[in-house]
């Protein structure tokens, strides 16, 4: 529809459709009901996009999205930590992931937004509710980039020709490559996560293809014989005990955070209810296989006790068959799961960023977009966080790593819960008959969200025990809280009230 029109008009109409949408939060502002009229109807900030991804897009996004540094890089400390029972911890969040993108797709259907859960939380919840999701998604994906960017940075160390390279440097020519490829347009990224996705993906059937051949034909791996007595002659299953499993859940919710990107990618796709479902249903399976898969041939081929929070599992475990090449290719790979994260987490914050400003609740500037249909006024600062992250490469490059995911954990635990709350009300409201639910549900609701939502707040008291690094980003929790609080005092001003601009660049 949009274009349709010629350049000066198709600006107007994007205006008077912003217009729209702000004069009814205005109008109901001062009331639940006109607030719900106004984000029941449309999304300020969905509009002006170019609906260029497709099917492919979004169906490898959404696979691709859960198999991440959180996996390729952060499985080998939480191997030392947790020992084999690694994969019984990546099969219960895996579980949980799904049941979280489950409710979100039911969401999507009821009124796809490219502002997804914080969009929703605006309609359901409020002002209060989407501010408060949308910047500790902010955190969520801001801080994770920096975790992409230091792994990208020991992944290129694994070669010998860049150990001189201070990790600091790589990590800010890596930022750079992926912000460019970010603010040209929506199918240049569409395109990207495509190919990384099956680059991604493509390794890891290679890789449990490889398991299976060495167990199958007990090929020594590093001058052991794979099978379960590297397990069994290593402490078994549980050989720190149960409490390091428990523990660790909090890094393994990590490894899933971008399931949710798919919420965000659906106000970019022309038919999003028939895509959306689809994309859904294959999480689960998936994450089964490629995780917890991958997690118990690790467990089988080598020792718990000789992996690394500094190199890829599979890095280790291919560079121990004898076959040196090995190593260097899956590393490239992992680099590749790296920049891909890197790439999600700018393109989601910046979406997320531009709901936000267009209803008053972020910097003007973030609502913002270029001539690509690009908000790249949320991208650049989603990017000048991870600019920090540089520096932190440049001060502690040893624990840079440890230290963002768990403040990125906090970002993916409220960002869930936000989710499951968001269905609670939507189910609530649907039966007393305010909306209507699509045929496509989350089973089992209410009991479902509430367990979940427990399951979140336990993650988040486990980390205590995680120490130091798990007990620090605990306490960091107050300080995140009162910068929300006084950044909420600040906009609550101009909430609801027109942006300013029509959001062009």
């Amino acid at each position: 529809m949009v274009g349709r029109f010629p350049p000066r008009t198709k600006r107007e109409h994007i205006v008077s459709s912003e217009k729209t949408v702000r004069d009814l939060d205005t109008r109901g502002s001062g009331g639940q009901a006109g607030a719900e009229a106004a984000a029941g109807r449309a999304d300020a900030g969905d509009v002006g996009y170019s609906k260029d991804l497709k099917s492919r897009h979004i169906n490898m996004i959404a696979i691709g999205g859960a198999i991440g540094t959180g996996l390729f890089l952060g499985a080998g400390g939480r191997l030392v930590s947790a020992g084999p029972a690694l994969a019984v911890a990546y099969a219960v969040c895996g579980l949980f992931a799904f049941l979280v993108v489950r409710a979100l797709g039911e969401l999507v259907l009821h009124r796809p937004s490219s502002g997804s859960f914080v969009s929703y939380a605006r309609e359901f919840l409020g002002e209060k509710g989407a501010y408060t999701a949308g910047w500790m998604y902010f955190v969520n994906w801001s801080t994770t980039g920096i975790a992409d960017i230091t792994a990208v940075a020991l992944y290129v160390h694994y070669w010998g020709m860049f150990t001189s390279v201070p990790q600091w440097l790589l990590a800010l020519i890596a930022l750079a490559v992926v912000l460019s490829i970010n603010l040209i347009s929506v199918r240049i990224f569409g395109e990207m996560e495509f190919w990384f996705a099956i680059i991604k993906i493509a390794a890891l059937v290679v890789f449990l293809c490889i398991g299976v051949f060495l167990l199958v034909t007990q090929h020594p791996v590093g001058g052991r014989t794979p099978g379960f007595d590297v397990i069994t002659s290593h402490g078994g299953i549980f050989p720190q005990g149960l409490l390091p499993v428990v523990v660790v859940l909090q890094g393994v919710i990590f490894a899933y955070s971008a399931v949710e990107l798919i919420g965000v990618t659906a106000g970019e796709t022309a038919e999003p209810h028939k895509i959306v479902p689809r994309a859904v249903n294959s999480i689960m399976w998936r994450v089964m296989v490629f995780y917890v898969g991958s997690v118990v041939l690790l467990a089988l081929l080598v020792p718990y006790t000789g992996f690394s929070d500094s190199q890829s599992p599979f890095v280790t475990v291919l560079s121990k068959i004898g076959v040196p090449a090995a190593g260097g290719v899956m590393n490239l790979v992992v680099l590749t799961a790296a920049m891909s994260s890197l790439n999600s987490g700018l393109y989601s914050t910046g979406r997320i960023l531009r709901s936000m400003a267009m209803a008053g609740s972020a910097p003007r500037f973030t609502g913002r977009m270029n001539r690509h249909q690009v908000p790249y006024g949320g991208i650049l600062l989603t990017a000048s966080v991870c600019v920090l992250g540089v520096g932190l490469n440049y001060v502690v490059p040893g624990e840079a790593f440890e230290i963002v995911l768990n403040i990125a954990s906090l970002g993916v635990l409220t960002a869930w819960g936000m989710i499951m709350i968001c269905h609670l009300v939507f189910v609530r409201r649907a039966k007393q008959g305010r909306v209507q639910r699509p045929a496509y549900r989350l089973p089992g609701s209410p009991v479902v969200e509430i367990v979940t939502l427990a399951f979140l707040a336990g993650v988040l008291v486990l980390m205590w025990f995680d120490k130091p690094v798990g007990r620090n980003t605990i306490l960091i929790v107050p300080v995140i809280a009162l910068a929300l609080v006084a950044g909420w005092f600040r906009v609550r001003g101009r909430v609801g009230s027109p942006a300013g601009g029509d959001g062009r660049g």
